[in-house]
C-alpha cells in the first residue's frame, strides 16, 4: 500500500460530523489507529498527538484518531483530554480493514482480536507516505511530526 493512492473513505467523527478523506485534498493526514478509548496507552498517545498538534497544523496535517469504540465514548475520551482534532468510529472495521490493522493479539494472556497500534501519513495528493506498525507510544508522536516535516 506504500506510495500508493489511498481509496477513499467516510468514516462518522466527533463534533456530530463524518471525516471524509477525499475532502482533506491537499493536506497531509495523519491517521493513527488505536485499541480503545481513555486506556492508559491510548490515552497517552492521544496527549501527545495532541501537545504537538499545532505543529502538526503548522506543517498543514491535520489528525485522525480511530478505534472501533461508540461516538459518545469518543466524545467523551476526546472532551476529557481536550483533543483538539477528531476521531472517527471504526465499529464495522471497514476503515481497519482497509488499513490492515486488525490482528490476533494477547491481552492479560488471553487470545482476542483487536487493532493493532498503527500510524499512516498520507501526502497532499492522496498517496500513502508512510505507515508505522506495532506502535510503541513512547516518542512516536515526535517521530510521526518528524516525518510529516520532510513532506
Amino acid at each position: 500500500m506504500l506510495d500508493t493512492q489511498v481509496p477513499d473513505f467516510t468514516l462518522p467523527a466527533t463534533g456530530g460530523t463524518a471525516f471524509r478523506l477525499t475532502e482533506q485534498e491537499g493536506k497531509i493526514v495523519v491517521i493513527y489507529f488505536y485499541p480503545k478509548d481513555s486506556t492508559p496507552g491510548c490515552t497517552t498517545e492521544g496527549q501527545n498527538f495532541r501537545d504537538l498538534h499545532e505543529q502538526f497544523a503548522a506543517a498543514g496535517a491535520v489528525i485522525l484518531g480511530i478505534s472501533r469504540d461508540s461516538l459518545k465514548a469518543h466524545e467523551n475520551f476526546k472532551s476529557k483530554q481536550s483533543f483538539p482534532f477528531q476521531l472517527g468510529s471504526d465499529a464495522d472495521e471497514a476503515v481497519c480493514t482497509l488499513f490492515g490493522v486488525i490482528k490476533d493479539k494477547m491481552m492479560y494472556g488471553k487470545l482476542c482480536r483487536g487493532i493493532e497500534r498503527s500510524t499512516f501519513v498520507i501526502d497532499r495528493a492522496g498517496v500513502l507516505r508512510r505507515e508505522w506498525r506495532g506502535v510503541k507510544v513512547a516518542g512516536h508522536a515526535q517521530e510521526v511530526l518528524d516525518f510529516v516535516n520532510t513532506l
